[in-house]
C-alpha cells in the first residue's frame, strides 16, 4: 500500500512538473506572442515570462517589433518610353500596442506579399509621370510618395512606414551606353569649348605682346636714329669748326666713309659678294675715291678668291 502511493506521488509531481512546463511562456525582446483559447484569439504575452492554460490555451505565433526592411524590384516604364528597374527599401514596424500587434498578425494573411504589392502600386504610379533625367533627379519625390501610400495603406493594420529608399535606378543597358555617350560628348564639347577660349585668350595675349614689341622696338630704333644724328651734328660741327670745311662737305665725307665701311663689312661677311660697277649717286666731287675704292675692293676679292 506505501509502495503504491509513494509511486502514485512520484506521477502526480511528474504530471504537475509537466503541466507547469507546458503553462510557461517565455518572449524574448521585442517580441510578441499570441495566445489562443480552443481556436480563437486570447491574449498577447510580452517581453518576460507568460502563463497559459496548457491543452487549452495555445502560441498561435509570434510578431516581430523590431525595425525591419523590405528590398523590392519593380520593372516599370517612363514618360519617354525607357524599361527601368527601380529597386525601393522599405522600413517599417509593427506599432508596439495590443490591438496593432493583433491586427498585424490576424489582418494581412502575407504581410510581406502584400506591403510589396502596395509598393509596387505607387511605384507604377510615379515613375510612368517622369522622364528618364527626372527619374534621377526626383528620387526623393518617389520615395515621400511611396512612404505617403504605405502610411494610408498599412496603418491600419498596426504597421508603420518609418522610411521609404530609392536605392537603385537601373536602365536597360543599351540605355545607360546611350546616355554615357551623350555624357561624354558634352564633356568633349566643353573641353573643345574651353580648349578654344584658352586658344583665343592666348592669341589676344601673344599679340598684344607682339604690338607691344614692335611699338617699344619703334621707339629703340627712333631713339638710335636720334642719337646717331645728334653724333653726326657733333661731329660735323666740331670737323667744320677745325678746319674751316663748311658743313654740307663734312656731310657728304661722312656719308660716303658710311657707305665704304658698309662695303667693307659685306665683302667680308660673304666670300661669294660680287660688287657690280656702280657710283654713289648724291656724293659730289667723290668719283675718284669711289673709283679708288671699288678697285681696291676688287683686288681684295680677287685674292680672295685665289
Amino acid at each position: 500500500m506505501e509502495n503504491s502511493m509513494a509511486i502514485f506521488y512520484v506521477i502526480a509531481g511528474i504530471v504537475l512538473f509537466v503541466l507547469l512546463l507546458l503553462s510557461i511562456v517565455i518572449v524574448k525582446q521585442k517580441e510578441a506572442k499570441i495566445i489562443e483559447r480552443l481556436g480563437k484569439f486570447h491574449k498577447i504575452c510580452q517581453a518576460g515570462i507568460n502563463f497559459k492554460i496548457p491543452f487549452i490555451d495555445n502560441v498561435a505565433g509570434k510578431q516581430s517589433l523590431k525595425y525591419q526592411e523590405l528590398k523590392v524590384d519593380v520593372d516599370t516604364i517612363t514618360k519617354d518610353k525607357v524599361s527601368i528597374r527601380v529597386e525601393v527599401a522599405a522600413q517599417y514596424v509593427v506599432q508596439n500596442d495590443l490591438k496593432s500587434i493583433e491586427n498585424s498578425f490576424y489582418e494581412l494573411t502575407d504581410p510581406i506579399g502584400q506591403i510589396s504589392s502596395y509598393i509596387y502600386d505607387e511605384v507604377r504610379a510615379q515613375v510612368p509621370t517622369l522622364e528618364l533625367d527626372d527619374v534621377y533627379e526626383k528620387k526623393d519625390d518617389i520615395a515621400s510618395a511611396v512612404k505617403e501610400g504605405l502610411d494610408s495603406a498599412i496603418s491600419q493594420f498596426g504597421f508603420n512606414t518609418l522610411k521609404a529608399l530609392v536605392t537603385d535606378i537601373d536602365p536597360d543597358q543599351k540605355v545607360k551606353n546611350a546616355m554615357n555617350e551623350i555624357n561624354e560628348q558634352k564633356r568633349l564639347r566643353i573641353a573643345a569649348e574651353e580648349k578654344g577660349e584658352a586658344d583665343k585668350i592666348l592669341r589676344i595675349k601673344s599679340a598684344e605682346a607682339e604690338a607691344k614689341s614692335k611699338e617699344l622696338q619703334g621707339e629703340g630704333i627712333a631713339n638710335q636714329r636720334k642719337k646717331i644724328v645728334e653724333g653726326f651734328q657733333e661731329s660735323i660741327s666740331a670737323f667744320a669748326t677745325d678746319t674751316g670745311i663748311n658743313s654740307k662737305e663734312v656731310m657728304e665725307f661722312v656719308l660716303i666713309t658710311q657707305y665704304f665701311d658698309t662695303l667693307k663689312e659685306m665683302a667680308e661677311a660673304n666670300n661669294n659678294v660680287i660688287f657690280m660697277p656702280h657710283s654713289p649717286d648724291g656724293f659730289t666731287g667723290k668719283h675718284e675715291i669711289l673709283g679708288d675704292l671699288l678697285a681696291s675692293q676688287k683686288i681684295q676679292k680677287e685674292s680672295l678668291q685665289g
